[in-house]
């Protein structure tokens, strides 16, 4: 805790820890209820695993899009965000969040102190990396052929791919990915998919190559991928043929990191929380994949509503004459920043 006359800080309204979608919306919605907000993020960019991971993949479950990329989407809420001048920390990592004077105290990495009546968690499922394959020379070739990251999809025009996974991002840049690729397989290691059933239902429509209860078996090539294995898992049937990249989406390995200490109830890897999205200590609240509650979907649209619940729940916290439910916007009158 800082040294000093602590009546000397300044208590914003509400710090937002994490800068992804949710926590977007969230500084958004902070804004048009008058809340002074500051938003942190590890990361040297807004937009979370969006714009981290993949950035050039469409998107196409967000309300009013019938297909968005990722980072057109980070860039719309950004400046939806900005209307209201909420303080940005990039490659700021908070460790420390702890009850002080009648709000909370937060310590970055670097020990800087910040100080809000009220915290909103919304950095998704914490730091995460790539899952990766567990199979010889996967390593020695990841970029050379092996990617878990897609970054700029246009090097992958005109080429012979082996996409890997059965969730929404397997699928979608399947789709996003056909059109362009000279041959296109995709593999799953069950028979069912985890991805939205209409989109894997386009999928088979196209070109592509599909086949479940696949797994990747050998990968072949000195300096560069030239040519994949793989297994069917029921029948040890096996099949070689040649690739020019394997796209592999099968998850990812996440941590929670310092927000354990923080004193929340945990479950699992997410934050317990309420109806009203508040924790286990008042005045904290999450929304986002963050959160574990019964029924919990974790979907960009579902966050989006959880930022809302929150926020406005987080209004009435500190300043009880406030009433939970907001104006509609359309009653709001237009403000110039």
């Amino acid at each position: 805790m800082p040294d000093g006359d602590h009546s000397q800080f300044q208590f914003l309204d509400i710090a937002i820890v994490g800068a992804g979608p949710v926590g977007l919306y969230a500084a958004f919605y902070a804004g048009l209820r008058g809340m002074s907000t500051v938003v942190f993020d590890s990361m040297a960019q807004t937009g979370g695993q969006l714009q981290a991971l993949y950035p050039k993949k469409k998107i196409y479950d967000v309300p009013g899009f019938t297909a968005i990329f990722a980072e057109e989407l980070v860039q719309n809420l950004k400046t939806q965000a900005e209307r209201y001048n909420p303080s940005f920390y990039l490659n700021t990592r908070i460790d420390v969040v702890r009850p002080f004077q009648n709000g909370f105290e937060l310590m970055s990495h670097q020990n800087e102190f910040f100080f809000a009546k009220s915290v909103l968690i919304a950095c998704g499922l914490g730091a995460f990396l790539p899952r990766k394959l567990d199979i010889q020379d996967a390593k020695k070739l990841e970029d050379r052929g092996v990617y878990y990251i897609i970054r700029n999809p246009e090097q992958f025009y005109g080429k012979r791919l082996l996409i890997i996974g059965g969730g929404d991002s397997a699928v979608d840049w399947g789709l996003t990915l056909v059109p362009h690729a000279k041959e296109l397989t995709l593999i799953h290691l069950m028979k069912k998919f985890q991805a939205h059933e209409m989109n894997v239902s386009e999928l088979l429509k196209t070109s592509a190559r599909v086949k479940t209860e696949y797994q990747l078996k050998a990968i072949h090539g000195e300096d560069k991928v030239e040519a994949a294995t793989i297994v069917n898992n029921v029948t040890g049937d096996e099949e070689t043929f040649p690739v020019d990249a394997i796209l592999c989406f099968i998850g990812f390995l996440t941590n929670l990191g310092p927000i354990k200490e923080w004193g929340l109830n945990i479950r699992g890897n997410g934050v317990v929380v309420d109806f009203d999205m508040s924790t286990n200590i008042p005045g904290i609240f999450a929304a986002g994949d963050i959160v574990y509650h019964p029924g919990k979907i974790r979907l960009i649209s579902t966050g989006f509503s959880e930022a809302a619940i929150a926020v406005n729940n987080a209004k009435h916290y500190i300043s009880p004459s406030e009433k939970v439910q907001p104006k509609h916007s359309t009653s709001l009158s237009e403000t110039k920043n």
